[in-house]
């Protein structure tokens, strides 16, 4: 499942701000979640969103953010 639109960028946006509260502070996922729920609100559909969290570093959060990305599309 593919989510293409602005409304879906911003439910995205939301639901990864919900994850970054909820987790520890200074945590990879929080950073993570950050990245994730910043970059939703900013972009307009999910491929601009995954190539902009491409360029994130360090590479750890990159990663968990691009998987949190793909694990809040299928929910």
């Amino acid at each position: 499942m593919a989510a293409s639109s602005t409304t879906d960028n911003l439910d995205l946006a939301s639901r990864a701000r919900e994850v970054a509260d909820s987790a520890p502070a200074g945590s990879l996922r929080r950073a993570a979640a950050g990245s994730v729920a910043v970059t939703c609100a900013t972009t307009r559909t999910v491929d601009q969103a995954r190539s902009v969290l491409d360029g994130v570093t360090p590479d750890d959060v990159r990663q968990a953010a691009l998987a949190l990305l793909d694990d809040l599309i299928v929910e």
